[in-house]
């Protein structure tokens, strides 16, 4: 028996930490999900147009992964990774094969784990021991975790909670001008011989979908080599056929260090992971584990998801969505759209202010539509659907979101 929204809200503020927010001044209760719809305990029914923040790319419920998954169960839910399963080994063999297939070429061993802040803090930790030094360069505007060590490099101020953060042994690189930032990269690179890496992520999500040119991973990338600074790439909000390649970096023409992987991977069973060249992999020697991560029920779910999103043609569909998408919002004619950018199905209109955001997603919210915010200043429409919506998906959220720019218009 479901209890409603209201209930959840105020058990919510009794029995959780009011660090946890939550969209919407009247939020819904989801009850159930079908690829890329829910309903709420009403029987409304909602267009997901925001995927849990790029977790849902295949679909809720998706029957395909579900078979998997609850095949697996049935068989061995947890062991371990101390002891040996055969679906964690299978999905390790088809990152490299995936990573090989993708043009990301070299990069060959894989260690999993449960979510996307732990893969970065993995990655990072791997660039210390493998390197001996304990500097990274981040960008302004990055999100890459909420552990002591992915917080230290993340420069949003509403995710660096922890006011003990350190602050000597990461800097960050001002983007606000990309040419710029390739010299103060060049100055840092050239005075400073403590680096371990360079982290990014190639569209930064919780940042406002910011998009760099397409040279500037390439200088990045030759500069870092020269000075044998290693670079990681956050794909946790990015990955799996998101932007249309498999992996955003592809887009860039550039093979990093090491990757780090998580949402879409699972499809919403927990699972994560960092990969990097044998080379640099097998300098990490000194003793770790996972205890969920790498289990047989999220390896078998990520074995399901990669098989899922080849069959099905999921990295050419979401560039092709994607352009459909592009193309209408940016026939859209009102004064107070200040931006559209990113690629495939991660997109971004940036608004003038937050309040025409709160305006434009509680009323999509009420028309049946579930639609993503992000921005350093909450100004941001986060358009990242799961990758299986279609062109009639796409029609239905362009004319519910001209119809509400229309009443927006009629407000200022």
């Amino acid at each position: 028996m479901y209890i409603g929204a209201e209930e959840i809200l105020e058990m919510r503020k009794e029995y959780m930490f009011p660090c946890l927010g939550y969209f919407y001044q009247n939020p819904p209760q989801f009850v159930e999900g079908k690829m890329q719809y829910l309903w709420d305990v009403n029987g409304k029914k909602y267009l997901d147009f925001f995927a849990g923040v790029s977790v849902i790319s295949c679909g809720h419920s998706n029957p395909f992964i579900l078979e998997k998954t609850v095949e697996q169960l049935q068989k061995l839910q947890h062991v371990c990774n101390i002891y040996l399963t055969q679906p964690v080994v299978e999905l390790a063999k088809k990152m490299s094969e995936l990573f090989n297939m993708h043009n990301l070429q070299g990069i060959k061993k894989s260690f999993f784990v449960n979510s996307g802040t732990e893969a970065v803090e993995g990655a990072l930790l791997l660039a210390r021991l493998a390197t001996n030094k304990p500097k990274f360069i981040a960008l302004k505007g990055s999100l890459h975790g909420r552990t002591y060590l992915t917080a230290a490099v993340t420069d949003i101020s509403m995710w660096r909670t922890d006011p003990f953060l350190p602050t000597e042994t990461v800097i960050f690189l001002d983007t606000a001008n990309y040419k710029k930032a390739i010299l103060q990269l060049t100055k840092i690179l050239e005075s400073d011989h403590n680096i371990a890496g360079f982290i990014a992520e190639p569209i930064q999500g919780n940042a406002g979908i910011i998009t760099p040119p397409d040279w500037f991973f390439q200088e990045v990338a030759h500069l870092l080599k020269k000075h044998d600074v290693l670079m990681i790439v956050d794909e946790v909000q990015t990955g799996f056929a998101r932007t249309g390649k498999m992996f955003c970096i592809q887009h860039y023409n550039v093979v990093p260090d090491i990757i780090a992987y998580g949402k879409a991977l699972g499809n919403g069973i927990p699972c994560a992971g960092f990969s990097a060249t044998a080379e640099l992999a097998d300098k990490f020697t000194k003793p770790s584990a996972s205890t969920l991560g790498g289990n047989p029920v999220s390896c078998a779910t990520a074995l399901a998801v990669l098989d899922y999103i080849e069959q099905n043609n999921l990295v050419e569909n979401s560039q092709i969505l994607g352009d459909y998408l592009l193309k209408g919002l940016t026939n859209f004619k009102f004064d107070f759209i200040r931006d559209i950018r990113g690629k495939g199905l991660m997109l971004g209109m940036e608004l003038s202010t937050s309040e025409q955001v709160d305006f434009t997603i509680e009323n999509l919210k009420d028309n049946g539509i579930i639609l993503g915010r992000n921005g350093i200043n909450r100004n941001i429409l986060a358009f990242q659907p799961p990758l299986v919506i279609t062109h009639d998906d796409i029609n239905f959220l362009l004319t519910t979101l001209e119809d509400t720019f229309a009443k927006l218009q009629k407000r200022q």
